[in-house]
């Protein structure tokens, strides 16, 4: 009988260890699941069209580890400079949109070089459709690869903030993890945040997080959760909440609620000008 008791536990812990749930996704991966969820693509109305003449930034591609050479748009400074502000696009990819918001946050930051990083390797999504198919292609591995030339790009002496929208601000806040003493502070628009406490104990700057009261996705809970995980990680979170909804500062974003982005947009660039001065 005492036999059978041990086997019949025995049994219940092997099948307890055999189906317990896998591993909680990561950030980037909770975001990437989205793009298979209509209700979320459905936020994103397809760009307006839209052409932008660069005025003074161009596209170079640079050496990454893996040996595929990485796309980046680069607003460099008047005069040379160690302060770097990396941009990560939002959903749609490095468009014309986001080459136009880079060389605006140059002109509005000053003596930083401004480098938007292509994370979707030269695609840019023109519908629904694409946009979804190019999310849910993005690897992790490649993504941070890229993140990583970019550091040797702007060297082990400079001084980094990131910034990003959408898919884009959850990667800003990965990056900003990344860059360890490096980083010189983090803004995320309305992006996915790190979750995991561990991760964010590691963190080397403050935060700025600008979010819609009115998304549904990164909605106000997950909102509170970071400011929650923020405060146990013993890290600084300035959080900026507006009435409206996901994507609302992007300009490709029919939704686009000028007057509020323009609110948002003034905090970003405070905040960078403290971080980076």
């Amino acid at each position: 009988m005492r036999y059978a008791l041990m086997m019949l536990a025995l049994s219940c812990t092997l099948f307890a260890q055999q189906n317990k749930p896998c591993c909680a996704p990561t950030a980037t991966e909770e975001f990437a699941a989205f793009g298979k969820d209509m209700a979320f693509v459905a936020l994103h109305d397809t760009p307006e069209p839209f052409h932008f003449d660069p005025a003074g930034g161009e596209m170079r591609t640079i050496k990454t580890s893996d040996g595929i050479d990485v796309n980046i748009y680069e607003v460099n400074a008047a005069s040379k400079t160690n302060k770097y502000l990396f941009v990560f696009h939002e959903w749609w990819g490095l468009n014309d949109y986001i080459k136009k918001e880079v060389e605006q946050l140059q002109h509005d930051l000053g003596a930083v070089n401004v480098i938007a990083l292509d994370l979707y390797d030269g695609k840019v999504a023109m519908s629904q459709d694409s946009a979804r198919k190019y999310v849910g292609e993005v690897e992790e591995t490649r993504a941070r690869t890229i993140i990583r030339a970019a550091m040797d790009y702007a060297g082990k002496k400079a001084s980094i903030a990131t910034l990003g929208w959408c898919f884009g601000g959850g990667w800003s806040m990965q990056a900003a993890l990344m860059l360890g003493k490096q980083a010189a502070g983090c803004v995320i628009y309305y992006g996915m945040p790190e979750k995991e406490i561990a991760k964010l104990k590691t963190l080397n700057c403050s935060v700025l997080g600008i979010f819609g009261t009115q998304d549904g996705f990164i909605n106000p809970q997950v909102v509170a959760e970071f400011e929650k995980n923020m405060k146990e990680a013993g890290k600084t979170l300035t959080v900026k909440n507006y009435d409206a909804v996901h994507a609302f500062a992007n300009p490709s974003n029919p939704k686009y609620d000028k007057e509020k982005s323009a609110l948002a947009n003034a905090e970003a660039r405070m905040f960078l000008k403290t971080a980076l001065k």
